[in-house]
């Protein structure tokens, strides 16, 4: 029971994170937040805002499926109770 709820947590915390990583990339891509290389090397740390965009869309993949093992696991235990 208790990996299933820090399975859940964790996917809530990552899905968070890529998205925000995303937005970053995105921002700084257009110019938003700066001119495009400070705002990369100040925020980022990475070569390109693709790297970063894409960094996020790997962690949000991640979470949907640790999301969804979490959700197996609640059915699961709720079928065999």
């Amino acid at each position: 029971m208790i990996f299933s709820n820090l399975a859940r947590l964790l996917a809530i915390v990552a899905l968070v994170l890529g998205l925000f990583r995303v937005l970053l990339g995105f921002a700084i891509a257009t110019g938003l937040i700066g001119p495009y290389e400070a705002a990369l090397a100040r925020y980022a740390g990475s070569s390109s805002s693709g790297q970063v965009i894409d960094g996020g869309i790997y962690t949000i993949l991640l979470a949907v499926a640790l999301g969804t093992l979490a959700e197996i696991s609640f059915s699961i235990r709720k079928r065999s109770v």
